[in-house]
């Protein structure tokens, strides 16, 4: 790899102009998009503030191959967890046809009663969200049907949403099939399984914590139990699928291969071809009307069950994939964007990781992270400042992928110069940077989630509880030195002589 030249110096106030600027930024997309600036206007500020660094860089004498040599080195990184992230969205698609996400969800429904409600709630979605790999998808579905039934049994909307949100955020952190899970890791430089089993240690502890809270508040609710809007959800899936239990083979077998440690990606694939046969197998009257609807007649594929199957799950895998139910709730929850509906956010992760690229280049993030750890003394500062830097990242900038980015390229040298191994910076990012992204009113996640829920940021946010302690229990573990892992001696060598 070609050495690139090492950038002058320069003052605090110019390394942080690009992030002031990009601040502005997305403040004005915030302002004028709202929950949709995240689907393009942001990925164009990142892309401005950008610029805006390369051309500071360029006044100081950097040259423009210099910057973009750190660009392709920095998205070279990023392949892999973009095509985890496209066979996230094909596993979704045909999970969903295949009916193992319905499934689910009709088990979790028949757990619900009035005294463990919100606890269950906040199962379900963790379930959901685990599954799915997403919040948002989560608290959009079965969400918005959970937040009825709380109503009905005299709970407020404050603590119905804040189990909800709770649960959501649980198993969108350790999901593989995440984005923000998935964008973690590759920021700090480890691999999404060391990153998903190393947040265990603070992530398992956050929601015991958070669903003891959730069982005390929901023994005082008043008021009798009408789960009509569940039976009418369970009755609405057993019309369009054929729920059977037989269905968790395919997760549990995806399971058992993360637990063997098989490499992400043959492990998504293999995920994608089981859900693929068991919509096949499971799902015939279904795969049968999708085959048809869809590109299947144009080529005389429709006129087979054979036919049919490939044009339904060919078209799951990789584009829409919507059942109409003739209820909106519903509809919402049975469609799937296949490898498609993962550009977007893979669009997002490429302009952040330019943006994060490009600072690196200039220099820009070394003088600022050079002002932070002038404060800091071990282990516990280090993550501390990390914590306190996706936090801010999330209260300034207004989304959860940038408060993950920015920090993530501003600490990984840091780590490595003190020992720790990156698995605790991509914990320490999603820790503090992914949860608490919800709990602010303008950024991007609270915007989405309060206008899904009908519930104001301000009325939820002091019920997630789960995401409150979080980022405080990851604080205390490295407080205490728990679980605190060392570089191995292959990866001090590779630091040394990069």
């Amino acid at each position: 790899m070609s050495h690139s030249p090492t950038p002058k110096s320069s003052s605090l106030a110019i390394a942080l102009l690009p992030i002031a600027c990009l601040v502005l930024l997305l403040a004005a997309d915030v302002i004028a998009f709202g929950e949709d600036s995240s689907y393009g206007s942001n990925q164009v500020a990142l892309l401005i503030a950008s610029g805006i660094t390369v051309a500071l860089g360029m006044w100081r004498g950097l040259k423009w191959s210099h910057f973009e040599s750190q660009i392709k080195d920095t998205l070279g990184d990023a392949v892999g967890a973009i095509l985890i992230l496209l066979l996230i969205g094909a596993l979704a698609g045909t999970w969903l046809v295949s009916g193992i996400i319905p499934t689910l969800i009709d088990v979790g429904l028949d757990v619900l009663s009035k005294d463990i409600f919100l606890p269950a709630a906040c199962i379900l979605c963790a379930a959901v969200s685990l599954a799915t790999g997403s919040s948002w998808g989560t608290v959009g579905t079965v969400g918005v049907a959970l937040i009825g039934i709380g109503q009905a049994l005299g709970l407020s909307e404050g603590w119905t949403a804040g189990a909800i949100i709770s649960g959501a955020y649980f198993g969108d952190k350790l999901s593989p099939l995440s984005d923000t899970t998935n964008l973690a890791p590759t920021v700090a430089g480890t691999d999404l399984f060391t990153h998903i089993r190393f947040m265990l240690w603070t992530t398992v502890p956050s929601i015991t914590v958070a669903l003891v809270v959730f069982t005390f508040a929901g023994l005082g609710a008043e008021g009798t139990a009408d789960l009509g809007g569940a039976q009418a959800l369970q009755s609405e899936l057993a019309l369009h699928f054929n729920i059977h239990w037989a269905l968790f083979l395919v997760p549990v077998a995806v399971i058992v291969l993360i637990a063997r440690k098989v490499s992400p990606v043959p492990a998504l694939f293999l995920g994608v071809i089981g859900g693929a046969l068991a919509a096949a197998i499971a799902q015939p009257d279904l795969i049968l009307r999708l085959g048809t609807d869809s590109i299947g007649p144009a080529l005389g594929l429709g006129e087979t069950y054979l036919g049919a199957a490939f044009a339904a799950l060919m078209n799951a895998a990789a584009l829409e994939t919507a059942i109409e139910t003739g209820n909106p709730v519903v509809n919402d929850l049975l469609t799937s964007g296949g490898m498609a509906g993962m550009l977007n956010t893979v669009w997002l992760i490429i302009c952040a990781l330019t943006f994060g690229a490009v600072m690196g280049a200039a220099g820009f993030l070394e003088r600022i992270t050079t002002a932070i750890l002038s404060a800091v003394q071990g282990t516990f500062s280090l993550v501390f400042g990390t914590a306190f830097s996706s936090v801010v990242f999330n209260v300034i900038a207004a989304d959860q992928y940038i408060a993950i980015v920015v920090p993530g390229r501003m600490f990984r040298e840091a780590y490595a110069e003190r020992g720790a191994a990156p698995q605790l910076l991509s914990r320490t990012l999603e820790d503090a940077g992914t949860v608490t992204s919800v709990l602010i009113p303008w950024n991007t996640c609270g915007v989405a989630q309060s206008g899904v829920l009908g519930v104001g940021v301000l009325a939820f946010a002091p019920y997630c509880v789960f995401n409150y302690v979080s980022p405080i229990m990851t604080l205390i573990v490295a407080a205490i030195g728990f679980k605190i892992p060392a570089l191995e001696q292959k990866e001090l060598t590779q630091t040394e002589t990069s």
